[in-house]
């Protein structure tokens, strides 16, 4: 084969990995498609990927053919996977037997015969090991001294890809022995965080995706609604049909009932040839319905419809058009109380939440969430902006965990890549945060205290706070804080 022949076939090798990376992909599905393609392109029998547990001084098997056994770990310098960790060498085996780095604990817990090994480290664009990738039994017999530098190669492509994911930052985490050592199997990649609720909606989210139940997503804006939908989608049978979204909340009520289903041509006077609807886009795929409390009566009857027969019409049509999709809804409204004043359907309502995932604000996260959040979106958006990443100091910290968030993940985020553009120096201050000060006073002994602000409020003077730093520039402010510039002009009206 011709080396450009080679060099094609591993870019798209990669290159089928590489649109996953920026996705809600379980991270573990992710890395066992890597290795599905490492193995088949170098004829491998079986192959794994280990990570290393710093927190512990071990690798664990994140990814691997691996059907007897639901995880191996190795201690650092353990076996041949454990040596190439310790050491950085690259080990061709070409048989076992009197191989003193083989470990035959595996095989002994698997009945697999291993016979001849290949193993490469993983290492970061700063040169630390942070995984192993090893193959086993080559199908033409033993792995060549060309299959070593091919696999050098993928193996750092494997870490870019692993570096594109948010479980490179537990990966590079400088914890000592005596820390805590995080849960790092099971994670959605771009979903941050160790709380008991969000692992809740996790769980809960896992369990949806391999079914095709309609979701409903409920919590506060900016709580990652889309994200969660996303996960769902991408996670599912469906993860290679299109993912639609639609804001009900940003088109007014005459143009939504077009914008899901589509016109005939002549269905009105300017309706000159026929329009695709989004539930037509979104065939084979799955339909994001965001703020579904916002669709007017008349067009949740033809939601209805859809849910219930998988059809629907046209405006100005006849002919009935199937529907072949998967329906993930959210609202932040009160659903509930939209059904009791008659402005929510109660069938579209039992229709939508046959999974109910609710997700947590980002002040029940805790301040482990908010801590780990906030160095994911600092060195996110330092590399974004061609920065340096800041370090932050626990004043900084304190300062994000005190704070109430009435605008959640979307607020930190945006919050944070705010400070990080401003800023001078490598320290990530308090005052470079964009934060709303609490004017709170402290009552004297004896007398009654103070009053606690409402939620309101705080995101009130959070706005005001936020155009004041922008110089009123509605535009800029709106993104700042992740909302769009219609709802930010609602929310000053109101």
């Amino acid at each position: 084969m011709l080396e450009t022949d080679v060099a094609s076939r591993d870019d798209a090798i990669l290159g089928a990995i590489g649109g996953l990376v920026g996705k809600e992909i379980a991270i573990g599905d992710l890395l066992l498609r890597l290795v599905d393609r490492i193995a088949e392109r170098m004829s491998a029998d079986r192959g794994t990927i280990y990570l290393v547990d710093r927190a512990k001084g071990e690798l664990f098997s994140k990814a691997a053919h691996l059907p007897e056994l639901d995880e191996i770990r190795l201690a650092i310098g353990q076996g041949v996977a454990g040596h190439v960790a310790a050491t950085g060498d690259v080990v061709n085996v070409p048989t076992t037997g009197g191989e003193i780095r083989f470990f035959p604990g595996v095989d002994e817990k698997t009945k697999y015969r291993t016979e001849s090994i290949l193993a490469a480290p993983i290492r970061d664009r700063g040169g630390m090991i942070i995984g192993v990738v090893q193959l086993l039994n080559h199908k033409g017999g033993r792995f060549s001294v060309e299959d070593g530098a091919t696999l050098v190669e993928l193996a750092s492509q494997a870490a870019l890809a692993i570096e594109a994911t948010t479980l490179y930052q537990e990966l590079a985490s400088p914890r000592g022995k005596d820390a805590e050592s995080l849960p790092l199997t099971g994670r959605f990649n771009l979903i941050v965080g160790e709380s008991e609720p969000l692992f809740a909606a996790c769980r809960l989210t896992a369990k949806a995706a391999a079914t095709e139940a309609t979701v409903l997503l409920r919590g506060e804006s900016g709580t990652g609604k889309e994200l969660f939908a996303r996960a769902v989608h991408v996670n599912s049978a469906r993860r290679e049909g299109p993912f639609v979204k639609v804001d009900c909340a940003a088109l007014p009520a005459t143009l939504i009932e077009n914008e899901l289903f589509g016109h005939e041509r002549g269905a009105y006077t300017s309706a000159e040839a026929r329009s695709t609807g989004k539930f037509e886009l979104a065939a084979k795929g799955t339909i994001f319905l965001d703020e579904i409390g916002e669709l007017p009566l008349a067009v949740q009857g033809k939601l209805l419809r859809v849910l219930q027969d998988r059809e629907f019409e046209r405006i100005g049509g006849e002919k009935p058009v199937k529907a072949d999709v998967r329906v993930v809804a959210a609202t932040n409204r009160d659903l509930e109380a939209m059904v009791s004043q008659g402005t929510f359907r109660a069938d579209l309502y039992y229709r939508i939440k046959v999974v109910e995932i609710r997700l947590p604000s980002l002040r029940d996260r805790g301040p482990r969430d908010i801590s780990r959040l906030a160095r994911h979106f600092v060195t996110a958006a330092a590399r974004r902006h061609g920065r340096m990443v800041p370090s932050i100091p626990a004043a900084t910290i304190t300062a994000l965990v005190e704070y109430p968030w009435p605008g959640n993940v979307r607020e930190l985020e945006n919050c944070l890549e705010s400070a990080v553009v401003i800023m001078d120096g490598d320290v990530l201050l308090p005052e470079h945060l964009p934060l709303a000060r609490a004017k709170v006073s402290v009552a004297p002994q004896g007398a009654p205290p103070a009053r606690v602000r409402t939620l309101a409020e705080v995101e009130r003077e959070h706005i005001l706070a936020v155009l004041a730093h922008c110089d009123q520039n509605r535009s800029v402010a709106a993104k700042l804080l992740g909302i769009g510039r219609n709802t930010l002009a609602r929310k000053l009206r109101e």
